[in-house]
């Protein structure tokens, strides 16, 4: 696919000519596709640059976790014209405000991760007696991940309609008149499947504290598990999602935030519940005023030029002030509405005192939590509850592990426990960490939106919508089209 190749740089592979990014660093002396890796410690380097280009704000710095929340009515917008405000009102279309750097960065991301297990392919062809499998199971677990997250972007539910349109995919070097085409939903979930299942003996297993802090900042085997867990539960396939997710519970190396320390964790580092994090360090991506907490923070909160565009909506405050105590309380903050209305996020600033978690006084390069453990138990309670064979004592016992932040909350019994009590806990637990909107869809609930702040214009959409609103999927970007007119006649209905 020529754009994918031109923005990815996937036609030069290893020969740093032009795409100038971490990766234009050559780990050895020479820099062609035919030796830019020898040993493992150039696959390091090489998994360290996806991690970081991973990190970056057109994905799961900003862009990509920014979308999975806007869209999900746990959000609103105080005023238009600061910034992804189209996000909320699904002002999209292929030729404006497509949000097509997820697309682009994503496929440059995969374009690397083929080039990495390329080049380690043909070394031990070669007779290299390297040990690279860890870095392979790494590369597969984040091209797992990578294809998870745009055929949620582009393609239709999995429960909703499978043999739809999903994302091309792309598992090896491509040259740049290759112009691939559309798989399907069900296409790009087998081969995600597959990376993940072929990674499993090949990513290094932790089995105690010293083997968990060397694998941070990376993948390891039990955030491909816990990812597993994840696509799992979005295909429905529910006792396999309860499994992986049980696994990674079980090893016991990741625990649960107490409720005396849970505030606290947003200023640390890979803390006891981080599974997989991306780092975010002052002068290496980290986006200060356009940065994932600027934008979810009060207005001027640290600076004049801070945007502070996104505040909660009355339905999250609703539910997060069900009880007068609740832990997660501590990372809110006044918005600019009213001193009293703690519509602000101060997760991805550190605190609500601007103390990040690097532990100086730059609170915007703050690093991404891809999986928490606390995702885990809610994806173990929802699974366990929605399997074949009801589990409502699993159920409970997760589900009550995360509802106990809600301090005076009564706990969930075999009785009372619901799938609605299940979406309200994640919610609330996961808020601005990019789920709801995805869990909306694939639960098709309707979506309602808090439109009453401000002057805004929803033209774009009704006030409630639900999975049959065409734009609940992005468009083809028409750079993509311009470069390879045959994916056009693939363009997502509506566009």
């Amino acid at each position: 696919m020529k754009n994918i190749l031109y923005t990815s740089c996937i036609f030069i592979a290893f020969c740093f000519t032009s795409c100038k990014d971490f990766l234009d660093y050559p780990p050895t002396n020479s820099g062609d596709a035919e030796t830019a890796i020898q040993t493992a410690a150039d696959a390091q380097v090489i998994m360290r640059g996806i991690m970081r280009k991973m990190s970056s704000g057109d994905y799961y710095g900003r862009n990509f976790p920014l979308y999975g929340d806007t869209k999900g009515g746990d959000i609103t917008i105080i005023a238009q014209g600061r910034g992804y405000d189209y996000l909320y009102v699904f002002n999209h279309s292929e030729s404006s405000n497509s949000y097509s750097s997820i697309w682009s960065q994503g496929y440059h991301c995969l374009a690397d991760i083929n080039n990495l297990l390329a080049s380690i392919e043909k070394i031990k062809a070669a007779g290299s007696t390297e040990n690279f499998d860890n870095f392979v199971g790494q590369a597969l677990t984040a091209r797992a991940l990578i294809y998870f997250d745009l055929v949620r972007l582009y393609g239709e539910p999995y429960n909703e309609n499978k043999s739809s349109y999903g994302v091309p995919i792309t598992l090896s070097l491509l040259n740049a008149e290759d112009n691939l085409l559309r798989n399907t939903v069900e296409e790009n979930y087998t081969q995600i499947l597959k990376d993940l299942k072929d990674a499993e003996t090949l990513i290094v297993k932790p089995t105690n504290a010293a083997t968990l802090t060397s694998s941070r900042g990376f993948l390891n085997y039990y955030a491909n598990k816990a990812i597993q867990a994840r696509v799992y539960l979005y295909m429905e396939d529910f006792p396999s999602a309860l499994s992986a997710a049980e696994e990674v519970i079980n090893s016991n190396l990741y625990t649960l935030y107490s409720n005396d320390n849970w505030v606290s964790s947003w200023a640390s580092e890979f803390g006891t519940e981080s599974i997989f994090e991306l780092g975010i360090y002052a002068n290496e991506g980290d986006l200060n005023t356009t940065s994932l907490g600027a934008y979810y923070r009060r207005r001027a909160h640290g600076s004049s030029s801070f945007l502070g565009n996104f505040t909660a909506s009355d339905y999250y405050l609703a539910r997060l002030n069900e009880v007068s105590v609740d832990v997660r309380m501590g990372v809110m903050a006044a918005d600019e509405t009213s001193s009293t209305r703690l519509g602000a996020s101060y997760k991805y600033s550190g605190s609500t005192a601007l103390a990040g978690d690097k532990k100086t006084t730059n609170s915007t390069a703050v690093n991404i939590k891809v999986v928490r453990l606390s995702e885990i138990y809610l994806i173990a309670a929802e699974a366990a509850f929605r399997q074949p064979s009801v589990d409502l004592t699993k159920t409970v016992t997760y589900l009550n592990a995360i509802r106990k932040r809600a301090v005076s909350l009564a706990p969930a019994t075999t009785a009372t426990v619901s799938l609605d009590m299940i979406a309200n806990e994640r919610s609330k637990e996961l808020f601005t960490e990019g789920h709801r909107y995805f869990d909306m869809i694939r639960w098709n609930k309707t979506i309602e939106f808090n439109d009453e702040f401000g002057d805004i214009s929803t033209i774009h959409r009704e006030k409630t919508i639900d999975r049959t609103f065409f734009k609940t999927i992005l468009p083809i970007p028409l750079a993509e089209i311009n470069a390879n007119p045959e994916i056009g006649n693939q363009q997502n209905t509506g566009y």
